[in-house]
């Protein structure tokens, strides 16, 4: 019984998506540990990007990465150069341009973290920071001390 109601949790959760971007240029694929979310970003650079959600139904929480696969296109005369490009962890940026027709084309990756998280704190669920964005954060600071510890040097020197 505890097992189908963790099944349930997860299942829950995954129809709420699947519901959620119905209709829209998201789509959903189940995984076995949760689900991915995959949409197409246009722009100069065409990309994919895709928020992988990992469930953890027995602590009713979940962690969220961010992978984006990018290519561009640079024409030479004489020949194209494609290059290609992945990146995971927690990307954040906004692409805005013109459609072909004219009309405006705007894609946020904020609007699908508020989306996931907005689904699973109606259901109760809390988010877990993925191993990669717990890294970056201890690199991150690691480079900040290290920072502030050569500034502080420099002012001694100098004052000195």
């Amino acid at each position: 019984m505890w097992g189908a109601s963790r099944a349930d949790a997860v299942g829950e959760f995954q129809d709420r998506i699947e519901a959620a971007v119905a209709g829209s240029s998201y789509r959903m694929r189940r995984t076995g540990q949760g689900f991915d979310l995959v949409v197409d970003v246009h722009g100069r650079e065409r990309r994919e990007h895709t928020y992988r959600v990992a469930l953890r139904p027995s602590e009713k929480a979940f962690t969220m990465a961010d992978i984006v696969r990018g290519t561009t296109y640079d024409a030479d005369p004489g020949r194209i150069r494609v290059g290609r490009s992945v990146s995971s962890g927690r990307s954040l940026y906004v692409v805005t341009s013109r459609n072909p027709d004219g009309t405006r084309y705007r894609f946020s990756s904020a609007d699908a973290h508020r989306l996931i998280r907005g689904v699973a704190r109606e259901l109760g669920w809390r988010e877990l920071m993925p191993t990669s964005v717990k890294v970056a954060i201890g690199f991150g600071i690691f480079g900040g001390l290290v920072g502030i510890g050569v500034l502080v040097g420099l002012a001694i020197a100098f004052w000195l």
